[in-house]
């Protein structure tokens, strides 16, 4: 079975060399190089095997590599379990600028627990706390580091993960390549678009003019969120302004909403809960199940509880990544007013969160 076209050179050789046994200077002849060259990445690939990300994912195209079992004696094909299943070039980078975006935040790590399905994105909290950010799967993991996209910080059962120089310009180049524009994740492509203009007033309440042509750059590679910046305020008595809870509402409602633009085709409007009179609806781009779907349904119903104003400034500060001055400035607001109106968002937010999914709520990804 052929790998998939994002495996590392480096990878392939070594994988054809101790999987295969082919000879390193017949790989230095394919290749155009010196053998001393292939030498070089086939040793340089096995001390990496030290790190579990990288051991794993080599263990994953080996055993693509392998060859069909044989026949058993009678005649009958051998049972064979299916071969492990890796991501493809447009899956990759379409989950890697959501990890690696997250992973861009001040104290953001990727924490991998031994036999888990899943790693998370974990930040640190200005309570001393942690909030969860992402979820993603082990084969996105594995391949991140297998491309040195992410290197682990630690050892033991938990190994924490840290973006590396090369997943930062591994992030600008995807976030930069036009043929990634179609993709729904990195893009939010509907972000920009629906708030360049103006807001007017209107009956019965606040609606937006329509947009100007020149749209503006996302905030994607953020070293931190404006709710991250404003947890760090404190009043006179030392109390954060935002609690870690509070946090973690709005983090929860980002997460749903980058996974939410991960299906083929995203129908959803949100700018129809920023106009009262309109009652927005969701429509499922995949089967019962499905993630998109399902966390596309996650953000309707938060943003129709929390109803036109609320669910304004919680769309363009945890969503659309907004800092509270622009934030405030597009929505006709006075100085200064936004931050309020965000934490009482973020407290009706928790709110819903707590009443219908729960605390912690269920796994996402």
């Amino acid at each position: 079975m052929a790998l998939p076209d994002w495996v590392p050179e480096g990878a392939l050789h070594y994988l054809a060399h101790t999987e295969h046994g082919e000879p390193i200077r017949a790989l230095a002849r394919g290749a155009g190089c010196h053998a001393s060259t292939i030498m070089r990445q086939i040793r340089r690939i096995e001390t990496r095997r030290d790190d579990p990300l990288v051991d794993a994912a080599l263990r994953r195209l080996g055993a693509l590599r392998q060859t069909p079992a044989k026949q058993a004696k009678g005649g009958a094909p051998e049972v064979k379990s299916a071969p492990p299943k890796l991501p493809d070039e447009q899956t990759l980078s379409r989950e890697a600028v959501r990890v690696l975006r997250r992973l861009c935040e001040t104290g953001a790590v990727l924490a991998v627990a031994t036999e888990m399905e899943k790693a998370v994105v974990v930040r640190d909290t200005a309570g001393g706390g942690s909030t969860r950010t992402a979820v993603v799967s082990s084969a996105i993991a594995q391949a991140m580091a297998l491309k040195e996209w992410i290197s682990a910080a630690s050892s033991g059962r938990i190994v924490r993960y840290h973006i590396t120089g090369a997943g930062r310009g591994a992030l600008q180049e995807m976030l930069d390549d036009p043929e990634l524009a179609h993709l729904d994740p990195p893009g939010m492509a509907e972000a920009p678009a629906a708030f360049v203009g103006k807001p007017e007033k209107s009956e019965p309440g606040f609606d937006f003019a329509e947009e100007n042509e020149r749209s503006r750059r996302n905030r994607y590679a953020l070293a931190e969120s404006p709710l991250s910046a404003l947890a760090r305020r404190k009043d006179r008595k030392g109390t954060p302004f935002l609690s870690d809870t509070l946090v973690g509402a709005g983090e929860r409602l980002r997460e749903d909403f980058e996974l939410a633009q991960m299906s083929s085709k995203v129908t959803q409007n949100w700018d129809q809960f920023l106009t009262p009179g309109i009652t927005p609806t969701t429509k499922p781009g995949g089967p019962a199940g499905d993630g998109p779907s399902e966390a596309r349904a996650r953000v309707a119903s938060a943003l129709a509880d929390l109803g036109p104003g609320l669910s304004d400034v919680v769309l363009r500060c945890c969503c659309y990544l907004e800092g509270l001055e622009t934030a405030e400035r597009r929505l006709g607001w006075s100085a200064r007013s936004g931050k309020v109106v965000l934490r009482i968002a973020l407290m009706r937010l928790q709110r819903h969160y707590e009443t219908t999914i729960g605390p912690g709520g269920p796994m996402i990804g």
